[in-house]
């Protein structure tokens, strides 16, 4: 084995300025890449509330409830009094083989013959008293608007998680880029000492070569990262209709441990109020009111009426020329629809929509056990973050040192040059496990709120208490 040649005390203060330059500048290096100097950092509610201004999805959802209390509306119209102008003109002509008169002077008889117009204009008024399918219809409106709410909490949940995926895949990103910067850096620190004991003779080209490989794998690493950085800004743009968009970075140290979510069945508990299971149960209700409605096809419906109107005629014939008369006509009163058969379709309606009743019922079955395993599922994923997030900050710690005793090692003579860069290969391998378990927690928190129903906008701001102004 080949001995290293010792370094003078100025060469090692030298390289440990570098070395502590390279892991104590990873945060500031990566935001000062990441961000311009005139961009402003913004954090992740102002963010979220810029999305539900210029997402397509979360807007097309709200445009839809938004119609839906229209729909509403028109329904409750049924119930209420309808008032019409009626207008008439019509011409008549009337003639009749039946001898009016004899021509004295041909003895022939004179057929009667005749022709009238009559106008009329009036106003006619209807309320209805009793119609059990409008009934129906108006409480189905209703439920409607059940539905409509959940589609946009659905909606506005989505975009939330949305929102924070993007965040946090920024700030993961440039910590990742950062990683590898770092890591390169150390690499071409370790390279450059390999040709210098290779030059003097101390160590084999081998170490060169390794250093070299090593190095270069680096070099592909920082573009693979850099162009990640920047496929995950122009998401995070897109998404809040914002240009350069610079999240707020993560606190050093970050309080994670605020973000246990506590006892699972409390969560589980939480999830029979989620918009999914409300949406289902909405649907069931407007599935038992279609039951009533078709049911209403067998029943009477009772309506009040009540009309004016103005009529003018005027008539002649060949006897007397002219002969007319105007007048005007009030009533009011009720009127009665009694459906006597209608070919079995009302018997088929029902038989129909008892089967969608059920189809309903299964619905709510579906959704609530859908809602149960997914928030057991987001639960359990938060919990082993958590755990997995301090098996890797021990994991890290442990690496640095692990590095720092290769490379005194490597400085004396006990270590190869292999083992330096098998080292610090593993350092960046663990901080990149790290900073994707870190935001893997974060995110799913937000998705554990989203399966149990209970994300709200101020769980947002709950995450800005772990970012830095």
């Amino acid at each position: 084995m080949f001995q290293h040649a010792p370094l003078s005390p100025l060469q090692r203060d030298r390289s440990e300025r570098r070395r502590c330059a390279v892991y104590g500048g990873i945060v500031a290096l990566a935001w000062g890449l990441a961000a311009s100097p005139a961009a402003k950092a913004e954090n992740l509610l102002e963010l979220f509330d810029a999305a539900k201004g210029y997402d397509a999805a979360y807007l097309s959802a709200r445009a839809e409830a938004e119609s839906v209390r229209h729909q509403a509306e028109q329904a409750y119209a049924l119930k209420r009094p309808s008032v019409n102008l009626q207008a008439s003109i019509n011409r008549n002509r009337f003639e009749s083989g039946t001898p009016d008169a004899v021509n004295p002077l041909t003895g022939a008889p004179v057929s009667y013959s005749g022709s009238s117009t009559s106008k009329k204009i009036g106003l006619v008024a209807r309320q209805p008293l009793y119609n059990a399918g409008s009934n129906a219809k108006v409480s189905q409106a209703e439920q409607s608007l059940n539905v409509a709410e959940a589609d946009l909490q659905i909606a506005t949940h989505d975009l939330a998680v949305r929102v924070t995926q993007a965040y946090f895949d920024v700030l993961g990103a440039q910590d990742v880029l950062a990683s590898a910067q770092a890591n390169k850096t150390a690499l071409s620190e370790q390279l450059a000492s390999a040709k210098r004991s290779f030059e003097v003779g101390n160590a084999t080209i081998t170490d060169t070569r390794e250093a070299q490989a090593r190095h270069d794998l680096a070099t592909a690493q920082e573009i693979a990262a850099s162009n990640e950085l920047r496929v995950k800004r122009i998401t995070l743009d897109q998404l809040v209709g914002r240009a350069n968009v610079v999240p707020n970075p993560l606190r050093a140290p970050s309080a994670l441990d605020s973000l246990a979510p506590g006892d699972l069945e409390e969560w589980v508990n939480q999830a029979g109020g989620a918009p999914i299971v409300r949406k289902a149960e909405a649907g069931l209700s407007v599935a038992a009111l279609e039951i009533d409605k078709a049911r209403a096809g067998h029943l009477p419906t009772l309506d009040a009426v009540a009309s004016h109107a103005r009529t003018d005629i005027e008539a002649g014939n060949a006897a007397t020329r002219t002969a007319g008369g105007d007048g005007t006509n009030s009533s009011i009163g009720l009127e009665l629809n009694v459906p006597l058969y209608a070919g079995h379709a009302v018997q088929n309606r029902i038989a129909e929509v008892l089967q969608l009743k059920e189809k309903a019922e299964h619905d709510v079955d579906n959704a609530k056990r859908k809602v149960t395993l997914g928030t057991r599922q987001a639960y359990l994923g938060v919990q082993s973050g958590l755990a997995q997030v301090k098996a890797y900050e021990a994991a890290e710690a442990s690496a640095k040192l692990a590095l720092e005793a290769t490379q005194l090692g490597y400085r004396v003579g006990v270590r190869i040059n292999k083992d330096v860069l098998d080292a610090q290969t593993q350092l960046t391998n663990t901080q990149k496990d790290l900073y994707k378990a870190r935001y893997d927690v974060i995110v799913g928190t937000v998705k554990l709120r989203q399966a149990s129903g209970t994300l709200k906008p101020e769980d947002l701001g709950q995450l800005n208490k772990l970012l830095s102004e």
